[in-house]
């Protein structure tokens, strides 16, 4: 391992300084003069329609963000020869076509790739090829694979390493003792409510945290969290996990985490546009959880980068073996969780990056699909009409 920061103060003052918020940008956002919403409303399901759809392609006016370089060549997505076609299925004991489900789930885009070509693209909500969305909980799958590259490129020894390793901050606090594997898992033992529309959750309190734009605040509040169960022994899902992800990246590797994703992937496969991520204070670290902003076509590259296994610009980027483990269920302990390295492994062989108000990066390796979908559902969790799953597998299926 090449770097061995003994401090995290050293990784946000000395190493983030060297790319500067914003710096590089190349992207003309075609919504920029919308009216939008706060970061506060969005997360309570306080917007009416058209201010949430705004708020949601301008989500680089909310924070701070830095900038994930595109390179020069996009990674060509050519037409298939045949087209998604119509096609029926059942959800929740109702019968739905597709022209259902894109109006009952206010889906916003969605792209889909069969053997890597375009068998559908449409983009809804006065959305268009050139809109960039929010990730939301997507780009937690995005930040996880980047520990992938980290261990490929010789930053990080060995999953089995204990965090405090490379973030000595965290030692004394409820994550010492918890190794990288566990913190990918969300299976760490730190207490954690992520209630989002909550406001005395631990999920609200990190949002205020971002809002309070202090460097190192929300690892902070992160090191103060109580232990729940010892370590690899309980999964509860964490968005503050995702956030400690994301400093580990940065302290091994001495690089912005943006900076990271650019070199590593965003740049080698072939992503066409400069994407935007938040930051937790201005020059500081990258919200590990949410935050990335991306045009349709690169959540659907990053899908394709996923797909062929981890392979970028001819390199073998992530170890091998490392999407299947990724995206597999894991023992926590003995007992299945439908869960991998922050990825959601789904049926037939299939599995999703997955964020709050439906937003997907769906691979399915036997069929060979690739699904990137945005949408604008009004409340966080539960307002899906129809279930995106069995919506998937019939588009799959209709594929054939």
């Amino acid at each position: 391992m090449r770097h061995r920061l003994s401090v995290l103060p050293l990784v946000l003052s000395c190493l983030l300084l060297s790319v500067p918020a914003g710096a590089g940008e190349r992207y003309a956002n075609p919504h920029a003069d919308e009216p939008i919403g706060t970061v506060r409303d969005v997360y309570s399901g306080t917007l009416f329609p058209d201010v949430q759809v705004n708020t949601f392609r301008n989500i680089d006016r909310l924070f701070p963000t830095r900038v994930v370089e595109a390179g020069t060549t996009p990674y060509p997505l050519p037409p298939a020869d045949h087209a998604l076609e119509n096609f029926r299925f059942e959800s929740r004991g109702r019968t739905y076509d597709l022209y259902d489900f894109l109006s009952l789930n206010r889906i916003s885009g969605i792209l889909v790739l069969k053997n890597g070509e375009v068998a559908f693209e449409k983009y809804l909500l006065g959305n268009g090829p050139d809109t960039r969305w929010m990730s939301m909980s997507v780009v937690k799958s995005i930040t996880a694979t980047l520990v992938g590259a980290a261990i490929a490129d010789g930053h990080i020894d060995s999953l089995e390493d204990p965090l405090t390793r490379y973030l000595p901050v965290f030692k004394g606090s409820a994550y010492d003792g918890v190794t990288i594997r566990q913190l990918l898992l969300m299976a760490s033992g730190v207490a954690w409510n992520e209630a989002y529309t909550n406001p005395d959750s631990d999920r609200r309190a990190m949002l205020e945290a971002q809002l309070a734009q202090q460097p190192e605040g929300t690892l902070k509040l992160m090191a103060r969290l109580p232990r729940a169960a010892e370590p690899g022994t309980r999964w509860n899902y964490s968005t503050g996990e995702t956030q400690v992800v994301g400093a580990l990246v940065a302290a091994a590797t001495g690089k912005p985490v943006a900076q990271y994703l650019s070199e590593t992937i965003w740049q080698p496969f072939g992503m066409e546009t400069d994407a935007s991520w938040w930051l937790e204070s201005a020059d500081g670290l990258e919200i590990g959880g949410s935050g990335l902003s991306a045009t349709l076509r690169d959540y659907a590259r990053f899908g394709l980068f996923m797909l062929g296994g981890g392979k970028a610009g001819g390199k073998q980027v992530l170890p091998n073996g490392w999407v299947e483990e990724a995206t597999r269920d894991h023992d926590i302990p003995g007992k299945p969780e439908p869960y991998g390295f922050m990825w959601w492994p789904l049926d037939r062989g299939a599995y999703a990056a997955i964020g709050i108000f439906g937003q997907f990066i769906y691979v399915n390796p036997t069929q060979q699909v690739v699904v990137a979908m945005w949408s604008a559902q009004p409340k966080p969790e539960g307002k899906d009409a129809v279930d995106e799953y069995l919506f998937f597998n019939a588009l799959s299926d209709a594929l054939e």
